[in-house]
């Protein structure tokens, strides 16, 4: 959601902004922006739309030249999708010191403060809460930059990460986070500053990740970080894992197709060196130090929204099954806001891609101060919530371009089987029954590649029903939030209404939705409530209804109850997620193309929600 690049060093800013912002374009945006110094003033650039139209706007103008420029992707908020309301903004027009800023997050008191600065004599042009926090560091700016945002901020209630420069100091950049993410790249005499690591490995894989309350100051050889409260800080420099060649798109049309098709490699890494078939052993680094805490849980709490609320409910069922331990699974933005509870023994779990849903964070943090033992299931390396939880496992399945989640959701149920096999073992799960399962998990990425060569088939099939505009999808057991996920994808891409729920849930209301040709997606492999499925499914063709069913290959009795059917390779109940998934997400993929939509960007949507 929204995304942050700033550059301070000797070479032109605005190319790399450009190429910058152009690396942020999948976080979810609907206008850009580009300030930089050049010869002693702060010009802006603003458009409506994507960041070509942004760059076509400054080429028409002859560039805009200088070594220290900030950029920004913006996401509405506060105000509505227009120029006046993109990124950067100012302070006061007519009496301001030239000062700049853009901004990630919400301030949440920013009608207070604009009324305070209203009545000291600012004049506003945008409806944005960002411009509030410009016109105030303008207010309290006495020559001095940093102490300016500084002292701004100890007035600021919110999520914030921002960067900032001032014409009276063209050789100084200030930046500073809480709660969205922030880090600074570091160069040879440069630093790129930016939300997201993908605009900075083309350039360095060499960065710090800011700390919430930390604020840092940048000049072209140097930088140094403190406190709000100015308190010195020495922040930790580490390796970038990612690689600029992981987020090129290469040969795909797409990077959600790349993404899917990268997902029995992705499965192949995520498992490297956790999973020792030979000894039936799973190893997980992350969570060693704290495996007591598991093993005696008393109770499992897992919290995550949209795909990785989705996973979790996958692991609810893996959980209860694997570790007889009692788990409940809650929307994360549900779950700060009533009265939990969270007993001795509690272990709460966040799942998220980015590790910076801040839904899931505030959850975690109720959940800390409630006395859980906290795990977070992330796949951004150094994440916010990477590092509040007190354990934890990375997803490794690389870096994810496209909004719809694809290889992140597979990653989040690979791991929780992972975990929760660890755990089973070490309470009741036999040696032979760790060894089945190991074995089956082992031969996951293989059969997903031969899924993958379904894509044709799907293709064909979605065709005859792209004109369609209401879909359900259905499953059962482990099979339910896989219905979900399917019914998510559909309609968050290709803009299909489409719903998701247990089957047996059809018969007390939705099956009125039913008529001639609507299509049905059944989630049908061979598992313990095939029988119930195959009822249901004569549910719907009695109403006119269409099936289309992922089914377990030989299944040949389906065949005949189905107009289209996506056959998935046999393997454990508890893992055919994994492979039941697969057709749903090229089905999605391929009715967005038809209908002509952003398979990357679809409207409205951020790849991280970093604000409530």
């Amino acid at each position: 959601m929204c995304g942050i690049i700033a550059y301070i060093g000797t070479r032109d800013a605005t190319p790399i902004l450009i190429e910058g912002l152009k690396r942020l374009e999948y976080r979810g945006y609907d206008s850009a922006g580009l300030a930089v110094i050049s010869d002693g003033q702060v010009r802006v650039e603003r458009a409506v739309g994507r960041v070509h139209v942004l760059e076509e706007m400054i080429q028409q103008d002859g560039g805009l030249p200088g070594t220290l420029g900030m950029a920004h992707t913006r996401w509405a908020t506060h105000g509505a999708v227009n120029q006046a309301n993109a990124h950067p903004h100012m302070d006061d027009v007519e009496k301001g010191h030239g000062i700049a800023v853009v901004h990630n997050g919400i301030i949440e008191n920013h009608s207070v403060l604009k009324k305070y600065l209203k009545d000291k004599g600012h004049v506003f042009q945008s409806e944005t809460d960002t411009e509030v926090l410009a016109h105030l560091i303008g207010e309290l700016y006495k020559d001095d930059l940093e102490l300016a945002v500084q002292n701004a901020l100890k007035k600021v209630h919110g999520a914030y990460a921002i960067a900032v420069m001032c014409r009276k100091e063209p050789d100084t950049m200030v930046i500073a986070r809480k709660g969205s993410p922030l880090m600074i790249g570091i160069g040879n005499d440069e630093y790129i500053v930016a939300s997201d690591q993908s605009a900075i490995v083309a350039h360095t894989n060499q960065a710090l990740t800011l700390e919430d309350y930390t604020v840092a100051r940048l000049t072209r050889d140097s930088f140094r970080t403190t406190t709000v409260d100015n308190v010195p800080i020495t922040p930790e420099i580490q390796e970038l894992e990612c690689d600029l060649g992981q987020i090129e798109l290469g040969d795909f049309e797409h990077y959600m197709l790349k993404e899917i098709h990268e997902q029995p490699e992705a499965i192949r890494r995520s498992m490297q060196g956790r999973i020792d078939t030979a000894t039936g052993n799973v190893v997980l680094g992350g969570i060693s130090d704290h495996a007591n805490e598991l093993i005696n849980a008393r109770k499992i709490v897992m919290i995550g929204q949209g795909t990785a609320l989705h996973a979790a409910m996958i692991s609810e069922y893996l959980c209860e099954e694997l570790t007889r331990i009692p788990c409940e699974v809650e929307f994360a933005s549900e779950f700060r806001y009533r009265n939990p509870i969270v007993e001795e023994g509690t272990v709460v779990i966040a799942i998220s891609q980015s590790g910076e849903t801040a839904d899931t964070l505030a959850a975690l943090h109720e959940a800390k101060q409630r006395g859980a033992h906290s795990v977070g299931l992330v796949n951004v390396v150094g994440s916010t919530i990477a590092r509040e939880t007190d354990s934890g496992i990375y997803l490794r399945v690389g870096p994810e371009i496209g909004v719809a989640s694809t290889k992140a959701f597979i990653g989040q149920v690979l791991v929780s089987t992972m975990l929760m096999t660890y755990i089973g073992r070490r309470r009741f799960l036999s040696t032979e029954h760790v060894d089945r399962l190991l074995g089956q998990l082992d031969r996951i990425p293989s059969q997903i590649e031969m899924v993958l060569q379904l894509s044709d088939h799907i293709k064909d099939a979605v065709a005859r029903y792209i004109n369609r505009d209401n879909w359900l999808f259905l499953g059962r057991g482990v099979n339910y939030p896989v219905a979900l996920e399917g019914a998510l994808k559909l309609k968050e891409i290709s803009y299909i209404h489409a719903e998701g729920m247990p089957a047996a849930e059809m018969k007390h209301g939705p099956i009125a939705l039913i008529d001639e040709g609507m299509p049905v997606v059944f989630i049908a492999t061979r598992n313990s409530q095939y029988e119930k499925v195959l009822s249901n499914i004569e549910e719907v063709r009695s109403r006119g209804g269409h099936v289309i069913a992922v089914a377990t290959e030989g299944d040949t009795e389906i065949a005949s109850l189905c107009k289209e059917v996506f056959y998935v390779p046999d393997t454990m109940e508890h893992l055919q997620p994994l492979l039941t998934v697969v057709p749903l997400q090229l089905l999605a993929y391929h009715a967005t193309v038809m209908r002509g939509h952003d398979v990357d960007k679809p409207r409205n949507l951020a790849k991280s929600v970093t604000v409530e």
